[in-house]
């Protein structure tokens, strides 16, 4: 049977010696293989590879196009993919796994971060209109909230999570699919957590950081305290936090005054040219790239320890922005390290890039809740495979 794609051309732009080129199809089955052999069946684990070729593919890497690509019918790759029980879940903890071996350390960091997808109608699991920040604006789509480690050595996805929005109610989760021990209703927060619990142990890691959706809440960051993990979480500018460093004169009478709570941008224009601390951060194509850093030992509000607040400045093609940050970390960091794990921080960006891109992360024609969770564990095992060949090729063009 002729194949109407080659996964040759996907391979192509990693820049692999041409006497390298035809061994990789081979090399991204093996690479595949371990996460296939957690299948039960031959069945299963045909149709889980031929899948994952296709999402590696270019062209379209929607299950039409792939069955099509096999002169197959559509409806036995819909049946798997949708319909057939088999369990997702070892085949992210192998994932979690194989990536922690590979880029994890001490210095390692776990970041967080919402995508969305958005979708027409009402039926697909877990849509609704919310925040959709691939549109810009509130639209109808779905959240998923994903988790990444990065550290110098690489970065990759690990691990995602749908969000059920409030308004899906009982019986609509009942007729998406929806197991009944996910029927009740979790904050983004708490999926970020359940996925830290389930896989931190195999991820090597120093911190754990996420965007301002992950850092405004107060639960999150006093749970990740709790565990001992130190955080290094972007919150939004308008935070309220009462700086500890500056001592209020005792009038001899009362208790003694504390500074008052102020918005963090606010504080921030109070703050003298000598407080900033600046350096390179990396080599850039118009010169090196250059940041500010500023930080103050702060208490913020609910929150009855003092964390630091960590704001970092530069250019973004002319104009003046600062990221607010608050951390758990001790006084033995530096603002170099802060600045270090704020440019890890933004690596996951580049792990939707590819896996939507590259592996068809949103490509997919499912409606329920194992339909969801299969396709995109096949698209980041697809995106590790591709990552795993690609740094192959570095090493092997450095030798």
């Amino acid at each position: 049977m002729e194949r109407r794609f080659s996964l040759q051309s996907v391979f192509s732009s990693c820049s692999v010696p041409s006497k390298l080129s035809a061994s990789l199809p081979a090399q991204f089955r093996t690479l595949a293989t371990p996460f296939g052999d957690l299948l039960d069946t031959d069945t299963d684990r045909y149709y889980f590879h031929t899948v994952l070729e296709g999402l590696a593919a270019e062209g379209k890497k929607n299950l039409e196009s792939i069955a099509y690509s096999h002169d197959h019918d559509r409806q036995m790759y819909q049946v798997f993919v949708g319909q057939k029980d088999w369990d997702h879940q070892p085949l992210l903890h192998l994932l979690a796994e194989q990536v922690g071996a590979a880029f994890g350390d001490r210095d390692a960091v776990i970041v967080f971060d919402p995508t969305s997808f958005p979708k027409k109608g009402t039926k697909s699991v877990g849509v609704a209109r919310q925040w959709c920040g691939r549109l810009g604006k509130v639209e109808n789509c779905q959240v998923a909230v994903c988790m990444s480690l990065a550290s110098d050595k690489g970065h990759a996805l690990v691990n995602t999570r749908l969000y059920m929005p409030k308004e899906w109610t009982r019986s609509r989760k009942i007729a998406a699919g929806v197991p009944k021990e996910h029927h009740r209703f979790r904050t983004r927060h708490e999926l970020a957590l359940s996925m830290l619990k389930e896989q931190r142990e195999v991820l090597p890691h120093g911190w754990v950081t996420g965007d301002d959706e992950m850092g405004r809440s107060t639960w999150f960051r006093k749970s990740l305290n709790g565990l001992e993990e130190r955080y290094f979480l972007a919150v939004p500018s308008n935070t309220l936090v009462r700086d500890l460093e500056v001592e209020v004169e005792y009038s001899g009478r009362g208790a003694p005054k504390k500074m008052p709570f102020v918005r963090a941008d606010q504080w921030t224009k109070l703050q003298g040219d000598s407080r900033w601390k600046r350096m390179v951060v990396r080599e850039g194509t118009k010169g090196p790239l250059e940041v500010s850093v500023l930080t103050c030992r702060v208490q913020a509000k609910s929150i009855t320890y003092p964390e630091r607040l960590v704001v970092i400045r530069f250019d973004n093609d002319g104009k003046v922005q600062h990221d607010y940050y608050l951390t758990n970390a001790d006084d033995s960091v530096g603002v170099r390290e802060y600045a270090r794990v704020s440019k890890l921080g933004h690596t996951i960006e580049e792990d939707f890039k590819q896996a939507k891109s590259e592996c068809g992360l949103a490509e997919y024609q499912v409606r329920n809740w194992y339909g969801w969770h299969h396709h995109l564990t096949m698209s980041l095992v697809t995106s590790w495979c591709l990552t795993q060949i690609t740094l192959g090729q570095k090493k092997v063009s450095r030798r």
